[in-house]
Parts: C-alpha cells; sequence; structure tokens
C-alpha cells in the first residue's frame, strides 16, 4: 500500500512540473473591470506565471470545499457529542448501580455468602457417606 502511495504521489509531481513547465507565461489578474480600480485609488493588478494561477485556484477551490464541508457537518458533530455524554453518563449511572446492588445489605447477609473454609482432615465430598 505505501509503494502504491509512492507511485502516485511521484505521478502527481510530474504532472505537475510539466504544467509548471509548459504554462511558464505571465499573465495580469485584475481585481476590478475595466481600470474600476483606479477610482479607489492604485493598482489592483498583479502579473503572475499562469501555472502557479493555476495551482493557487486549485488550492483555494480545495480550501473552500474543506471549509464547506466543516461547517456542513457541524450539526453531526455536535449530536455526536451529545449522544458520547449521554453514553458516558449512562455507563457511570450503570457502574454506580452495580456497585450498590452488588453488596450485601448488612453483615450477617455478607457472612452468610462468604464459603466457609474447609477443616483440615474433613471429606471433601458433599458430606455423603462414603460408598462401600
Amino acid at each position: 500500500m505505501r509503494f502504491l502511495r509512492l507511485i502516485f504521489v511521484a505521478a502527481l509531481a510530474l504532472i505537475l512540473v510539466a504544467v509548471a513547465l509548459a504554462n511558464r507565461g505571465p499573465v495580469t489578474l485584475s481585481a476590478f473591470p475595466a481600470n474600476f480600480g483606479a477610482y479607489l485609488g492604485g493598482t489592483w493588478t498583479v502579473t503572475l506565471p499562469i501555472f502557479l494561477v493555476i495551482f493557487l485556484a486549485f488550492a483555494l477551490g480545495m480550501l473552500a470545499g474543506l471549509i464547506w464541508e466543516w461547517m456542513r457537518e457541524a450539526h453531526i458533530r455536535r449530536e455526536a457529542r451529545r449522544r458520547h455524554a449521554e453514553v458516558e453518563r449512562l455507563q457511570s449511572e450503570m457502574d454506580h448501580l452495580r456497585d450498590r446492588h452488588a453488596a450485601p445489605r448488612d453483615d450477617v447477609l455478607a457472612i452468610l455468602d462468604q464459603p466457609s473454609p474447609a477443616k483440615p482432615g474433613a471429606p471433601t465430598g458433599a458430606g455423603l457417606p462414603a460408598t462401600r
């Protein structure tokens, strides 16, 4: 599996280098259409190689998709946290009830519930007479 991942990453890197070498020409990006930026003061343009514009657009698209999915699934994570807290509370309550009900209610019952130690020399049978 690691070998397949290495092959995939190498192929992706090779494709990205090929795209970068094929698209080295400069391109001018403007923030506003038709010199509208001149009314706001300053130049609102930047000149970059086109491969950089492609890679930045891809990266920004991936980032936007990640943020969108994170926000879309927020209610699922909130419900999972709520249910996890409820399970923890119920587990704690169940452990408390087990401890409370497993213990004998008084000392006499505790003595009766304990198995009696075997006396030395006593037969280990159930008190039945030996067969002849």
